[in-house]
């Protein structure tokens, strides 16, 4: 295996990929090309991640259906986690705030716009 990119299922296009700009990720592909977005894939980083409507697919893959957030925790590593953290916070709902691990992490948690959570970290 080389690598894992989540397709995460939403909602709203426009709003998660207005939420993951703010996070600092850029679309680099998209369907369509242009307009209303079924599928998108954005990166920062090293990060990738895909959002996809949950009608795109509703036909072809029925069993692709839940309440926001579904049971998924995205763990993210980061570099300058206290400055990320500073620029983002009063921007986002944060449910945990900057906090040194017992296994020596620094990490605080948010939600999305879709209820996701996602946690980031920095080895400190």
């Amino acid at each position: 295996m080389d690598s894992l990119t989540p397709n995460i299922f939403v909602k709203d296009m426009n709003a998660t990929i207005a939420f993951y700009q703010l996070l600092g990720f850029n679309v680099v592909m998209s369907v369509p090309g242009e307009g209303d977005f079924v599928w998108a894939m954005m990166v920062c980083g090293n990060v990738s991640m895909m959002f996809q409507t949950f009608e795109s697919l509703a036909e072809e893959l029925p069993e692709i259906r839940r309440t926001d957030g579904g049971s998924l925790l995205l763990y993210i590593k980061i570099k300058n986690i206290r400055t990320f953290f500073d620029t983002i916070k009063e921007k986002v709902n944060v449910l945990k705030g900057l906090e040194k691990t017992f296994y020596g992490a620094t990490e605080f948690s948010i939600t999305d716009n879709n209820g996701y959570v996602l946690t980031f970290a920095e080895d400190e």
